[in-house]
């Protein structure tokens, strides 16, 4: 069938429009390229999805609303992932606006466009961060998530709430789907893995928050694509169980939904580190620091419902995936 994704070009959405592609689907890939981070890295994730013969891709900002429009009735997709976004925690106590037009303006203009083209199932990213506040491990979706720590977390906790929105109003089956700190081959350069990776190959010191004293459920990036893929062959439906006098957040009268993909495996960030030098063969410099600004202590997903769902919970080792993302890295930026 025909599917729209949009952030094509970003990490996760090049993984999943090529997960699409192999399945045998027709992708139609929407990204703006932006200059968030380096526009060579989305561009070389574009080079691995342009020469399949049932991808296409139309650059544009999904915070164009008359774009949009025009989008939607052209490409008359059957489902769409919706990956695009500002992301980034740190950044948007930095650029707040940014989060305001991609996650919010964007998300509307795609929610309209599922609207008027009847579109059979939107999976949307939200995130783990939207946990915030709330220190209750493993964290459910089952569980109030109205605390954010970061404007980041509050926009993609409006996104499930607007979807919730237009799946009442309009019966628009949506799922929204809840990451865990993913990572892998072709990951941003703003994140973690990369940094302490080139840091550690060029001898810098890497900077350790919190002193090293948090942990976090990495999800290797192969593990979220198998759940957005299974997720979208489940179109959100009502649930007939739901008691309004008690409802539940993870579902509705409307054909809504909401799930973990996380590891369910916390790993202390000391572990982390350590995984990394194993696989670059070298010590990390540690340059410790207190907890920053919107950071929280622990982040561990509960994926029973996922697994109730669709038959499937991550369960990549974190020393599998981090030497596989090292051995990209490497040749990727040419360390060989």
């Amino acid at each position: 069938m025909k599917i729209l994704v949009t952030g094509s070009a970003g990490f996760i959405g090049m993984h999943t429009a090529k997960r699409l592609l192999d399945l045998g689907h027709e992708v139609v890939g929407v990204d703006n390229l932006n200059d968030y981070y380096d526009v060579g890295l989305k561009q070389a994730r574009l080079d691995q999805l342009i020469l399949h013969p049932n991808f296409e891709f139309v650059r544009l900002d999904i915070a164009d609303a008359a774009a949009l429009r025009h989008l939607f009735p052209s490409v008359k997709p059957i489902r769409v992932v919706h990956l695009a976004a500002q992301p980034g925690v740190r950044y948007s106590l930095q650029n707040p606006h940014a989060y305001v037009n991609s996650n919010l303006v964007g998300f509307l203009n795609v929610l309209e466009g599922c609207r008027a083209e009847r579109v059979e199932h939107l999976v949307y990213a939200s995130s783990s961060s939207v946990y915030g506040g709330n220190t209750h491990l493993p964290f459910s979706e089952h569980d109030n998530v109205d605390h954010p720590i970061s404007l980041y977390a509050a926009t993609k906790k409006s996104n499930e709430l607007m979807a919730h929105a237009y799946s009442h109003l309009f019966g628009l089956p949506t799922t929204g789907l809840r990451f865990f700190t993913v990572y892998g081959p072709w990951g941003r350069p703003d994140m973690s893995p990369s940094l302490f990776v080139r840091a550690i190959l060029d001898g810098k010191p890497i900077d350790v928050f919190n002193h090293g004293n948090m942990q976090r459920d990495f999800t290797y990036v192969d593990d979220i694509v198998e759940g957005i893929v299974r997720i979208l062959d489940r179109p959100a439906a009502p649930d007939p169980a739901f008691d309004p006098a008690h409802p539940d957040p993870a579902t509705s009268r409307a054909p809504y939904r909401l799930y973990n993909i996380g590891n369910h495996q916390p790993v202390a960030l000391a572990e982390y580190i350590a995984e990394i030098e194993k696989a670059a063969g070298r010590q990390a410099i540690k340059n410790f620091l207190p907890l920053q600004a919107g950071d929280v202590m622990a982040t561990c997903a509960d994926t029973a419902d996922l697994q109730r769902a669709v038959g499937f919970v991550p369960a990549t080792l974190l020393a599998v995936g981090i030497a596989r993302f090292v051995e990209w890295f490497e040749e990727y930026y040419g360390y060989h």
